[in-house]
Parts: C-alpha cells; structure tokens; sequence
C-alpha cells in the first residue's frame, strides 16, 4: 500500500473555498451537506489583526476511529492508496461514526438514515487525477500525493495544530503548514 496524504499551506490558503465547492459538485451533494469544510479563525485587535482558514476533508486516518467504532463495518481502510471508504449497503445510519471521528468526516444523511464520507476521490485517482478539493484549489494551497513524499517535500509541515484534535490516537494523513497563530 501507498498511503495517500492532503497537504494544506494555510499561509497560501484565502478561504476561497474552491475546494469545498468542488468537492460538492463532485459528490452531487444537497444544500447542508458537506464532505469537506473550510473553517476560518481570526484573532487579536486592530491593527495587529490575523485570519487563517483550514480546509479538511476525511484525513484517511492510519487508525481511523470511524472504522474501529462501526459496529456494522461498513467503513474499512482500503489497501492501495490507504483511502477510509464506506460499503453504503452495509451502513444502518446508527451514526457511531459521525460520533467516533475526532475530525467530524462522516456525515449523516437523515433522508436515506445512513451516513457517507469523503472516498478520497478514489475512482479519480486510480486514473491517474487528483481528488476534486486538489485539482479546483485556486491558490495551490492544497496538495495530495504519497504520504511518505509529503512527509519529506513539508518537513516543516505539521499533523497537529492548537485548534485541531490531537493526531496521536488516529494518525491523520493529513499535513498542515500552519499559519504561525495556530501552529
């Protein structure tokens, strides 16, 4: 297995949300819904102002708490890229997932009472393109490739920030250079 990774240069980043645009086109997904969220901080007082915004998706975790806590298995970490994916079939909309994720990926869809989540773009990258959220980032902020290159290219890059869960118990695939405020 080639674990896929995101990356993210928050120092790069506006808040356009291209990525969150794209990501629900790609999915067809309705008003309300969302598979990946930008969230945008802010602190101090005028004049010494900062703004930063962070854009995250399913981080594809090395020990995804979703899949560890469905009590269905619906949810399991596919072996080629390393991509959390759901068998929808198999999912019963208990919502232990939505619960479980420390970074709230899952999603749950009351209308059909079952959840669904980011798939990495997968059927996209076995053919060779990258995930939606990538490709439409208008400022080249966001990247994706394998981990272990991501790790390497962003030594500077971080898995944990002051407003994100700890990445000790899931490990996230996810790389972040923060804006020096939340490092």
């Amino acid at each position: 297995m080639e674990q896929k990774a995101f990356y993210q240069n928050m120092n790069e980043c506006t808040g356009c949300r291209c990525c969150q645009v794209a990501c629900k086109d790609k999915n067809d997904l309705e008003v309300g819904f969302l598979f990946r969220k930008v969230t945008d901080f802010e602190g101090n007082a005028f004049p010494d102002v900062w703004s930063a915004s962070l854009s995250m998706g399913c981080n594809h975790c090395d020990s995804p708490a979703c899949v560890a806590n469905c009590p269905q298995g619906a949810l399991y970490k596919e072996d080629k890229h390393g991509f959390v994916l759901q068998d929808h079939d198999l999912c019963i909309g208990c919502q232990t997932c939505v619960n479980a994720c420390p970074y709230g990926a899952p999603v749950y869809f009351p209308e059909e009472n079952k959840t669904r989540k980011c798939d990495g773009c997968i059927d996209w990258v076995e053919n060779g393109m990258l995930p939606a959220c990538v490709g439409a980032c208008s400022t080249r902020c966001l990247g994706f490739g394998a981990a272990a290159d991501i790790a390497a290219e962003h030594a500077d890059a971080a898995r944990d920030l002051s407003v994100l869960p700890s990445s000790e118990e899931t490990g996230p695939n996810f790389y972040i250079l923060p804006k020096a405020e939340l490092a």
